[in-house]
């Protein structure tokens, strides 16, 4: 039997959501992610759980034949760290990374303290290289 997943979208505005983050730094980060990711996708934001922001979709399906459904981009502005989504799915992404500033990288994310400590053009640049790959290649 087939299990949803945890993470599904909400009816939750995004724009909404970011207004209500505790700190102004990661307010007004939130609100720079959101015209970073819609500028350089053509997509609308969607809430993908409680604290993820994701923009398109697509379908995929694990060996063990699960099926199901997830954001191809996106961020998350936690309190400790911004995770960002869909930067690692280009071929050509380790180089770009190598120019984004302070990061960590996650299984499938990019951990940044803050905006301050990266290039956005880089960003911008790994969001779309990301946003170009068939995700089903990744």
């Amino acid at each position: 039997m087939a299990s949803e997943p945890k993470t599904q979208p909400t009816d939750v505005d995004p724009v909404q959501y970011c207004r209500k983050l505790p700190t102004d730094r990661r307010q007004q980060e939130g609100a720079r992610l959101l015209e970073i990711f819609g500028e350089v996708t053509g997509e609308q934001a969607v809430m993908w759980g409680p604290t993820m922001i994701g923009y398109g979709t697509y379908e995929y399906t694990y060996a063990s034949g699960h099926t199901g459904t997830w954001f191809r981009a996106g961020f998350s502005p936690r309190k400790a760290a911004i995770s960002l989504y869909g930067l690692q799915d280009s071929p050509d992404s380790a180089p770009m990374l190598e120019r984004l500033g302070k990061h960590r990288l996650g299984k499938g994310c990019v951990y940044v303290n803050g905006l301050k400590d990266i290039d956005e053009g880089v960003l911008r640049e790994l969001t779309a290289a990301g946003w170009a790959t068939d995700p089903e290649g990744c």
